[in-house]
């Protein structure tokens, strides 16, 4: 190394420079040598070795090599590659002068620390994308895992980066900040709870992306969209946002809708109040009405409780309604007796989980009852309003 640098200093005084030019020159010549050799690397490795395994992985049936090496992994390798040469080349140029060298190096160190840290979070990115295609990773909440593998990364580049910049060893410095840990626990308490808490939603199956969750302590009832390091993004039903601290969800209760949605079938469990002055027993003229209108089945006793009647009815239609989940539990029952009535309460599952057409068949069960008291001699119940007085007078 030292011979080229003399051999190019001795051109250089040939060609009329002094001691002084000569060697600065073939510093400068070096120099230009070095960094168009890192520019000839890095074309050649973006133009040829990119192109070259970019096709390699596209002829392969898995997807995992695709992300591996797209555009943005193999350009975060490809900025390895000057730092490199330079720290390599670099003694070539300045091989008589160790303390310049020894400062130079420390800049190839940093500069190749930054680009090592870049191509370590772009890996994670990658890796990240991977999860999410995959068929049993893409439905766990890993935003978070990967994101403080990401701070872990930076924070080990910065600890290297201090230790080249003050001479002193890593261990060491990490030795001194065991000191001011609980001044970094506070700094990072988020992080690390939040860290805890991923885990612990990704282990237990929890929580997912997509997922329905109703949490009324911080006003969330709508779909997760995101789950990160610090916070779960829940996008309510009137289009606002909620954010949740991801250990909220493990140390406080939350309801997840997702069970509804696997089964297909969507919960109705709705009372309505009959006034207990219109419960007696049907005449056999009222029994035979409601045989000749299918409201009863021919085998029914003539000694028969009108609101029994209703009960029989209702459970015969919610079992052959197409609407309704026949496999999944069925009944209508009465409830204990209030001083507002007797409570006849329906509880079937519909296939109807989507909010409107839930809604509407909810509904339309609902006035199915009410418009049925009359055939059956009943009447709901309900508190009485002032017309209901004037009319009295």
């Amino acid at each position: 190394m030292d011979n080229l640098n003399q051999d190019l200093t001795s051109l250089l005084r040939r060609a009329g420079l002094d001691n002084s030019g000569g060697e600065w020159g073939s510093r400068i010549l070096l120099v230009a040598g070095i960094v168009l050799i890192c520019y000839l690397a890095v074309k050649l490795f973006r133009h040829l070795v990119t192109p070259a395994l970019q096709r390699i992985s596209a002829q392969t049936r898995t997807m995992w090599d695709d992300h591996l090496f797209d555009d943005k992994v193999l350009h975060a390798a490809c900025r390895l590659i000057p730092p490199v040469l330079l720290y390599l080349l670099l003694p070539l140029a300045f091989g008589d002068d160790p303390s310049l060298l020894k400062l130079l190096h420390k800049g190839c160190s940093i500069y190749l620390i930054v680009v090592t840290i870049a191509l370590l979070n772009t890996f994670l990115s990658a890796l990240y994308d991977i999860s999410n295609k995959h068929e049993t990773l893409r439905d766990r909440p890993l935003k978070g895992i990967y994101q403080m593998l990401k701070l872990v990364t930076v924070s080990v580049g910065i600890v290297l980066i201090i230790g080249i910049l003050i001479d002193r060893n890593a261990t060491s410095i990490l030795a001194g900040l065991g000191a001011s840990a609980a001044v970094l626990m506070l700094i990072f308490k988020d992080s690390i709870l939040g860290l805890v808490a991923g885990v612990q939603l990704s282990a237990n199956d929890m929580l997912r992306p997509g997922d329905w969750i109703t949490m009324s302590k911080y006003g969330a009832d709508g779909y997760v969209i995101e789950v990160t390091l610090t916070t779960v993004k829940v996008q309510n039903f009137d289009k606002t946002i909620t954010t949740i601290p991801p250990y909220a969800l493990v140390s406080d209760s939350f309801q997840n809708w997702r069970g509804m949605r696997e089964c297909g079938g969507r919960r109705i469990k709705r009372s309505v109040f009959i006034d207990a002055r219109t419960i007696r027993r049907c005449t056999p003229e009222e029994t035979a009405r409601l045989r000749e209108k299918g409201y009863l089945a021919a085998d029914t006793s003539q000694e028969i409780v009108n609101l029994q009647a209703l009960r029989e009815y209702l459970a015969n239609y919610l079992s052959n309604c197409p609407d309704v989940r026949s496999d999944l539990m069925s009944m209508v029952r009465t409830l204990q007796p209030t001083s507002e009535g007797v409570p006849l309460e329906f509880y079937c599952f519909t296939r109807h989980f989507e909010w409107i057409p839930y809604e509407a068949f909810q509904s339309a069960l609902t006035d199915r009852v009410l418009t049925l008291l009359p055939e059956f001699g009943l009447q709901a119940f309900q508190r009485p309003a002032g017309t209901d007085l004037h009319e009295r007078h």
